[in-house]
């Protein structure tokens, strides 16, 4: 069965640590991968939800229900 989740696994795993507050450069150190991979990837997933912002997408991610 496919997933709903328009992302790919390295975007939700972008859009995560956005949501627990990290910045771009946190990002990328914790994760291993140079600043601008994490910032395509970072855009890739606004461009995928619809969003325009870090706030935004934090807001979509609180409402989306759990599961």
């Amino acid at each position: 069965m496919a997933s709903k989740c328009p992302l790919s696994p390295a975007e939700r795993r972008i859009v995560r640590e956005v949501c627990a507050g990290r910045r771009n450069g946190e990002i990328a150190r914790l994760l291993g991968k140079n600043l601008g991979t994490v910032k395509n990837q970072l855009s890739s997933a606004y461009r995928k939800l619809g969003v325009g912002s870090r706030v935004e997408l934090i807001l979509r991610q609180r409402r989306r229900p759990a599961g």
